[in-house]
């Protein structure tokens, strides 16, 4: 989405500016009149910036949410809690956000219209569940239901990373060290072996790993060209959808990791769904959204497909199963919800489970994957170590023979 600058003018005849998000012109055009106001004016803003992401962070929305449900429950008007919690905000990129959407609801639009204004920080599913509490009456109920799933999410996110930053940190450090041993380190030894003499004598191990060193050093401009080359083919085939879902079905299929993964996807399916189902969207749009808020393609199709079953009357537990995406104890967890008539309260079952079990998993993959990579490590520096020290014990037996 594109920001654009309007101006407008109002019932009154009054003048209005503001700032909008949306997909093109048009739009705007069409959220102002549906304002009841009248545009004048509608450019695209020219802005340049060099910030990361949106600027407000997990904890900046958790900690807005909690405070509006509090409010809200205590009575006050609705543009009353924008107005205050809009002006005490720290994070000055929130605070702007606070105030257009106050501007906005001030304007006649409703709470969830306003958020849809700013996508990348109020998402899908934010958005229509606070339009289901809006619907409802009970908003401070569903914004409270917010604040947990998206505590529950953040540490779903930092356990992913857990799982993934660690054994990708050693390997990048393993990657240093080698490169740095075949560049500077063995040359070094094969110069002090040539002062000694004891080139031609060497013992076949240290032979072989001064070969690999001499290939590594003369090669290296070649190796990084293809390095660069590769990483560029790689990131252009993950950037289409047939390389994100390649790259995503090979991510749940990896040994030891793999397993993390799904576990993490399953609670952030059975999360993401029951606390939709359980603030009253319909189970269509629910599918829908989780589908897009997936993070992985094949969990997405096969949600989809999940989807498009149930709008022709099916139950939800017989697609899941053909899809082949979740473990069989998820659907039939699911399929008892149904036949309970208490689905939501089943998928947060599944999610509190499959999230315990994440904690176990993380932990087990970390303890296990330690002693691994440390003996990789350990073994490749270690023959490197002895290859080049073999020729120097051989020196030191001679000198003391003579």
């Amino acid at each position: 989405m594109a920001e654009f600058v309007w101006e407008a003018r109002g019932r009154m005849g009054e003048t209005r500016k503001g700032t909008m998000e949306a997909e093109n012109e048009a739009a705007v055009f069409a959220r102002l009149r549906a304002q009841q106001l009248s545009p004048t004016k509608v450019s695209k803003k020219f802005s340049i910036s060099f910030k990361l992401g949106t600027g407000v962070s997990a904890i900046d929305l958790v900690k807005f949410i909690r405070q509006f449900a509090t409010m809200i429950d205590a009575g006050l008007p609705l543009v009353q809690c924008l107005d205050i919690l809009g002006s005490q905000e720290p994070n000055k990129s929130f605070q702007i956000i606070l105030k257009d959407i106050k501007s906005t609801v001030e304007q006649g639009a409703t709470f969830s219209d306003a958020l849809r204004r700013h996508p990348k920080v109020f998402n899908e599913l934010f958005t229509n569940l606070v339009h289901a509490g809006e619907l409802g009456g009970i908003l401070d109920t569903i914004l409270n239901r917010l604040a947990v799933y998206i505590e529950k999410n953040v540490k779903l996110g930092r356990q992913v990373r857990g799982a993934l930053a660690y054994p990708t940190a050693v390997m990048l450090i393993m990657c240093v060290v080698v490169t740095v041993l075949l560049t500077w380190v063995i040359p070094a030894f094969e110069a002090m072996f040539a002062e000694f003499g004891a080139k031609d004598g060497l013992p076949w191990l240290t032979k072989t790993v001064i070969a690999v060193s001499r290939g590594f050093v003369g090669a290296l401009p070649l190796i990084i060209a293809v390095l660069i080359a590769l990483s560029v083919a790689i990131y252009s085939f993950l950037r289409t959808r047939q390389g994100k879902r390649v790259f995503h079905r090979m991510l749940l299929w990896l040994p030891i990791i793999g397993g993390v993964l799904k576990k993490i996807a399953v609670a952030r399916f059975s999360r993401t769904l029951g606390t939709l189902l359980s603030s009253g969207v319909p189970i269509l749009d629910a599918l829908e959204i989780v589908a897009k808020t997936a993070g992985n393609i094949v969990i997405e199709e096969g949600l989809i497909y999940t989807r498009s079953r149930v709008s022709e009357g099916k139950n939800m537990a017989e697609p899941l199963r053909e899809a082949n995406v979740f473990p069989g104890l998820v659907v039939q967890m699911v399929a008892v919800g149904e036949q309970t008539g208490a689905l939501d309260t089943m998928l947060n079952k599944i999610a509190d489970f499959y999230e315990d079990e994440v904690d176990v998993a993380v932990a087990a993959l970390t303890s296990l994957l330690e002693p691994i990579l440390m003996v990789i490590i350990g073994s490749v520096v270690g023959v490197v170590l002895i290859s080049m020290y073999l020729p120097i014990f051989d020196l030191a037996g001679k000198i003391k023979s003579e």
